[in-house]
């Protein structure tokens, strides 16, 4: 199969679709990767390694697009991408297309394309081996990011998260305990900030009492949620609802009560975003403030970390490729149970897509 790895165009997405190790195990097996000139840049990842590894490169994105059976990328293809994108490819990649704008679904439809987000394969039990690693990295990275947007020279407040002797600890607001939640709490513990995480589900919660017992834990619903905002410096929301876009929990009127120059941090805005207030912002402007609060809103936040991430996303991705690179699309679908969770279009036909934004909506 002819595979292709584009160069990410979107701002700040520092990340690849295959590393060199992926390239050679491929190319093993008799598959001819196309690897665009300084794709892998951004991970460390030079031309030089890919072609030895046995792609590749080419100095067109045309090419690459043009030739691949199946593209491998990291975020949602942007307009340009999508003029590209040859009729029937089949594309795999952090697609989040439950906030993509309906004239790209439309698009994907028209070219009789069949997309694969990675954070859609899913096992019977609803976890999403993909997504975990990035979970996992997200939730360690929400912590060091905080305490730096905490600061007076990021027009933060003024806070250590620790504290110091004499001086309490900033208030930490955790707002799901799935695993983004688990690494986050962990996290901000580590640092010594004093948490509360809140969750829909008595057993989660139950986890992280049982390893973390001085971390205060509490159903999640309006009332307990409202309460704990109005003390919180900083309220990481990492709200995830299978198949749906995720739903709003805090209401701009908990905004509006928080202390002024706190900070929340809202996870889940690659798929919609569960905070009135929230909109999606960049690593170059992550912030923005809005009825006296400090919203932290990058919808891809271990792009910074391109070579973790890179390395971690395509550990858990690599079995899923290569049995469609073997198989075909089609094929890996019919016989692969997780793979058909994740085919969110197939050949244009939408199968398992959440609620989508509507044209004209911000986001991408």
């Amino acid at each position: 199969m002819n595979i292709g790895v584009p160069k990410e165009r979107r701002p700040f997405e520092f990340r690849v679709g295959l590393t060199p190790a992926a390239v050679q195990m491929l190319a093993e097996e008799g598959h001819l990767c196309y690897v665009e000139h300084n794709a892998g840049i951004g991970a460390g990842f030079s031309d030089q390694e890919y072609e030895q590894a046995g792609a590749r490169v080419v100095y067109s994105p045309h090419e690459v697009f043009g030739r691949a059976d199946l593209l491998l990328k990291v975020a949602r293809p942007i307009y340009e991408e999508l003029e590209w994108l040859r009729p029937q490819t089949t594309i795999m990649g952090l697609l989040h297309l439950s906030s993509a704008r309906m004239d790209k679904i439309k698009v994907l439809q028209e070219k009789h394309i069949t997309a694969i987000p990675y954070e859609q394969i899913a096992f019977a039990d609803g976890s999403v081996p993909v997504r975990k690693p990035l979970s996992q990295i997200g939730g360690r990275l929400v912590a060091q990011i905080s305490a730096h947007l905490l600061q007076n020279d990021a027009q933060g407040k003024g806070l250590l998260l620790g504290g110091i002797a004499g001086v309490p600890p900033a208030e930490v607001v955790i707002i799901g305990a799935g695993i983004f939640g688990t690494y986050a709490t962990r996290a901000f513990v580590g640092i010594g900030a004093h948490v509360t995480v809140l969750d829909v589900s008595y057993e989660a919660l139950m986890r992280i009492h049982d390893e973390m017992p001085n971390v205060v834990t509490m159903m999640s619903n309006q009332i307990n949620i409202k309460r704990v905002t109005t003390f919180a410096d900083v309220v990481v929301a990492g709200i995830l609802v299978p198949d749906e876009r995720t739903p709003v929990v805090i209401t701009r009127d908990m905004v509006r009560a928080m202390k002024p120059g706190s900070l929340i941090m809202d996870v889940s805005i690659d798929e919609g975003g569960c905070v009135e207030t929230s909109r999606p912002t960049s690593h170059d402007h992550p912030t923005y403030i809005e009825e006296g609060v400090i919203h932290y809103c990058v919808p891809n936040i271990p792009s910074v970390v391109a070579r973790t991430s890179t390395f971690a996303f395509l550990n858990a991705a690599y079995p899923y490729i290569q049995e469609i690179a073997e198989k075909g699309s089609e094929q890996a679908i019919a016989d692969n149970p997780a793979i058909e969770r994740g085919a969110a279009i197939i050949k244009g036909q939408i199968r398992h897509l959440p609620r989508l934004r509507p044209i004209g909506a911000e986001g991408e």
